[in-house]
Parts: structure tokens; C-alpha cells; sequence
């Protein structure tokens, strides 16, 4: 019995958003370009060893597909810029190269997308008119052996074709290439795939002439008073990753398409580069990058699409000591050729980070530490961290409200200390610090004491968020929390009553 046209669209329509329900995942590309390239059995031990699950190649190598066989780990494979002219323009190429380089490999080999090109808008512009083309000819052959739910075909777009990507509520693409662009989603929306984005905070960073903070392209907290916040939506950046993401997903709806997920197919950081390249060094691209994972593994989306998490391949496996170009081209690699780190890092949530914050290379938990005011700590800067901590960082400020169990003592010092934590214990795993403008230092004593038990004590307790979850003014009730510490005493009383109030619009005065 054939199902109705209906229900089939409706499943389509269903595997984007199913998709995105699972946890995030980190991968990694493996670029070849390197004079002592490991043997692809060697690769594959390696990625076992390191728990690597998801690989991106950049081209469809018979001999990393076959030593790829019975593994778990998920394949993409690439259809190179050369090659899109000829699949474009005859069905029977795409047939022919699904057939050699897809179909003959599955089951045995976990292939789950293919990418069509790398940054063809931007490198290869004459490829552009039959992009689209290609993408359909390909889908179909993958249609015609059968394979079209499991493999899911795409192509990576550079943020060059976003020319202002900042503030992303008001980013598009360039309209030089509107056609093309919606050709390309309308096959996304309609084979319920994915937009592949090589998004790179490195050259956000480095092409800014100094508008952005290296801090926000590292995934590192920023003080109160260098917030990034877009003007028309007024959400707020904590890196240029998730800024660089949601500018994808506004570009996308300013086309009229809101249901496609973003897969960043590259990202990462140089090690090293020339005179001219301050920012590629070694401390750097371990901080972004243990960063970039614990933020993608928390699996939480950008700020305008929370719940779509950002499944990510970093860029990239090893460095590719013959590539051309500046000397940081040949130093993205997280690996050195013979397998050892260029510094350490784990690709499953642990390591990296920049300043021993997170879990050891092998993802063993550290000691527990918490984060607290500093004795000599300003107190105007301890206010601006406390508010920003009780609004903006979402920490649970609900135990330091008149009444409460870590109320008393009532000083800016004490308040600040317990929320300064309470932050840090949720979102350290996320790229979050224990720093607050200099204000905030970590200590393996637990500053619990009588009945105020901290965020992270085997004595604490979970108190609801302050005044309710949400704001029917907008955003977490935590958010209207303001600094009361020179005000009379009446007037932290009066202030709560007035936001249970505000809490309550039905209520008539």
C-alpha cells in the first residue's frame, strides 16, 4: 500500500528536527596534505584511541574508506571543487561516483553525508551556476541505490558569503548570490539536510582591526562592560562561534527558510604563525579549541535557536606541513604526523581550555574547586559582577533573597562570592570562568558555612530560580535582579514586592 503524499512529506519535513535532538558531537577533518601522512590503519586506531566518532574527508580516499570498515565511527565524504562541473552537468557522473564512492562501501563503512564542494561560492566562483545541479544529481543517485535516508548531501559555505555577519539579527547573504543560496536551501529544506558552515573566530578575529576582543573569539568570559549584544534583539554574544552561527540561521530566514539545521564543518585555531601572525600561537589555539569542545558538548544552540545544538568538526587532525600560504596554513592540526599532541587535548569534553579549568587529557575529572570574591576584590566591580552573574550568566541567585539560607551576611563580598560560583559550577563545562573582571579566584576549600550551602557541596540544595523561572517582562526572572547594597534597608523589601507584582500581570491592583 502506498502511504499518502502527505504523511511522506510530513516524515521529511520530521528528520531535520529529529536530528537535532540528539547530543552534539565533535569531529574532526582529515586533510592529507602532510609529507609523512599515517597509514590509514594507523589513522583509524588513533581515532579509536581518542574516541573520535564523526570524521570529515575531502575527498572520497579508497584507502581511509576501507580502513574506516566495520567501525562505528560516521564518515562524510567530499566531492572536490574539480569535480563539480562533470557531476553538474551529467546524472550518469553523479551515478558514477555515488556507485565508486559511496555504495560501494556501505554498510561496512558508516558514510552519513556527503559535501559537494568546499567553499565553491568563494573559490570557485564559475562553479556556482551548477552547484545546485550537482547536489540533485547526486541526491537522485543516492535515491536510486537506496541510500538517500542515511546519506545526506550538502555543500560548505564559507562567511564570506555573510558580508556583515555582525549583528547577526540583521546578517545576509551577499546578494550577488541569492539565486544560487536558494537553490541551495530549497534542496536542504527538501531533502531534510543540513547548512554546512566553515565558520573561523581565528580570522574574525584577526580581520576586525581590533573591533572584538581576542577574549570572545576564545570562548573566555567577558567582563560586564565589554558584553557583546546584538542592538535589535538585544541577546547576548559569549563568542563569536555562536555569533558567526546564529548570523547563518538570521541569512537563512532573511530567504524565508527557519528549519534547517547549521553543521559547522570547520573551525578551529593556528599554533604557530609568521611575524605577521600574533595571535596563531600554541596557548591560543588550545584554549579555543578545549573551549569550542566543551561549548559544543553542552549542546545548547546560539542564542536565537537554543535548543538546535551544533554538531562540529574541528579543522583540523594534523598539521598539513605542505600547504602554501602564510606559515599559520600549515599549523591548524591538533596532531603532529606521528601521532603525538601539538598540546593536549581531549575531543570528548575533557583537556584544553587554556588555564587547567577543565578535565585532563584523558578526561578525568580535576579536583573540585570553587569560585569565590577575592578579599580585596573592589566592591563596584563585585557589584557589576554580581549583577551580571544574577541576569545575564543565569546563575540561581534565589538563596542570597531576603530570608533566605545564604541572605546573611549581607554584603556585596558574601552575595557575590555565592553567585560568582553558582555560574562557575554550571557553566565551566560550557567554556564559563571563575574571573569576573579580576574580581573571582577558584579554591579547593568549600566556602559553605551554617545553613548557606554552595553550588557544588556535597551539602547543597536546589533552590528554584529567584522569583520564578521566567519574566513575563522577558528573559529569566534573575535578570531584574539590581544592585541593593547602598540602598536603605526598606528598599530590598519593597523591590521584591515589586517584581512578585510584576510577576503576576492577571493580578488587578
Amino acid at each position: 500500500m502506498l502511504l499518502p503524499r502527505w504523511f511522506a512529506e510530513a516524515i521529511l519535513l520530521l528528520i531535520p528536527i529529529l536530528a537535532t535532538t540528539n547530543a552534539a558531537f565533535i569531529g574532526v577533518n582529515i586533510g592529507t596534505d602532510l609529507t609523512n601522512m599515517p597509514s590509514p590503519p594507523d589513522i583509524v586506531t588513533l581515532l579509536k584511541s581518542r574516541q573520535i566518532t564523526h570524521v570529515r574527508l575531502y575527498d572520497a580516499n579508497s584507502h581511509l574508506l576501507k580502513a574506516f570498515a566495520n567501525t562505528t565511527i560516521e564518515v562524510m565524504v567530499g566531492v572536490t571543487n574539480d569535480e563539480i562541473l562533470k557531476i553538474g552537468r551529467f546524472p550518469s557522473a553523479a551515478a558514477s561516483w555515488v556507485n565508486k564512492n559511496v555504495a560501494a562501501y556501505i554498510p561496512s563503512t558508516n558514510i552519513t553525508a556527503i559535501a559537494v564542494g568546499s567553499e565553491v561560492l568563494t573559490t570557485t566562483p564559475h562553479v556556482a551556476p551548477i552547484l545546485a545541479s550537482a547536489l540533485n544529481n547526486i541526491h537522485k543517485a543516492l535515491v536510486a541505490t537506496n541510500l538517500n535516508f542515511q546519506v545526506k548531501v550538502s555543500s560548505p559555505m564559507s562567511m564570506d558569503i555573510m558580508p556583515k555577519p555582525f549583528p547577526p539579527s540583521t546578517s545576509t547573504f551577499s546578494p550577488s548570490w541569492n539565486t544560487t543560496v536558494y537553490q541551495l536551501l530549497q534542496f536542504l529544506k527538501n531533502t531534510g539536510s543540513f547548512f554546512m558552515l566553515n565558520a573561523y573566530p581565528y580570522y574574525g578575529y584577526t580581520t576586525a582591526n581590533g573591533i572584538f576582543p581576542l577574549d570572545y573569539a576564545l570562548f573566555k568570559q567577558l567582563s560586564p562592560v565589554k558584553q557583546i549584544v546584538d542592538p535589535n534583539t538585544l541577546l547576548h554574544y559569549n563568542s563569536m562561534f555562536d555569533a558567526m552561527v546564529d548570523a547563518a540561521y538570521y541569512s537563512m530566514e532573511a530567504l524565508n527558510f527557519s528549519k534547517i539545521p547549521v553543521v559547522v564543518t570547520e573551525t578551529g585555531w593556528p599554533s604557530s604563525g609568521g611575524s605577521d601572525e600574533a595571535a596563531a600561537t600554541v596557548e591560543n589555539a588550545e584554549t579555543f579549541n578545549g573551549n569550542l569542545i566543551s561549548r559544543v558538548l553542552n549542546s545548547s544552540g546560539p542564542p536565537s535557536k537554543p535548543d538546535m545544538p551544533i554538531n562540529t568538526y574541528i579543522y583540523e587532525l594534523y598539521n598539513e606541513d605542505k600547504r602554501s600560504g602564510p606559515v599559520s596554513e600549515r599549523n591548524w592540526g591538533v596532531l603532529f604526523p606521528n601521532g603525538t599532541s601539538v598540546y593536549p587535548l581531549s575531543l570528548t569534553g575533557g583537556g584544553g581550555g587554556g588555564g587547567g579549568e577543565s578535565a585532563g587529557v584523558n578526561g578525568s575529572a580535576s579536583s573540585l574547586l570553587f569560585c569565590v570574591a577575592k578579599a580585596d576584590a573592589d566592591d563596584d566591580k563585585l557589584e557589576d559582577g554580581l549583577n551580571w552573574a544574577c541576569g545575564q550568566g543565569r546563575a540561581n541567585c534565589a538563596a542570597i533573597q531576603p530570608g533566605q539560607s545564604c541572605y546573611l551576611p549581607n554584603d556585596v563580598k558574601s552575595h557575590a562570592s555565592f553567585a560568582f560560583n553558582d555560574y562557575y559550577q554550571k557553566m565551566k563545562s560550557a567554556g564559563g570562568t571563575c574571573d569576573f573582571d579580576g574580581t573571582a579566584i577558584t579554591t579547593p576549600r568549600d566556602p559553605s558555612y551554617r545553613t548557606c550551602a554552595y553550588t557544588g557541596s556535597s551539602n547543597a540544595t536546589d533552590f528554584p530560580p529567584a522569583l520564578g523561572p521566567v519574566s513575563p517582562l522577558g528573559g529569566n526572572a534573575n535578570a531584574l535582579i539590581i544592585s541593593i547594597y547602598h540602598l536603605p534597608f526598606s528598599a530590598p523589601l519593597a523591590f521584591t514586592l515589586l517584581l512578585l507584582l510584576l510577576l503576576q500581570p492577571n493580578r488587578l491592583l
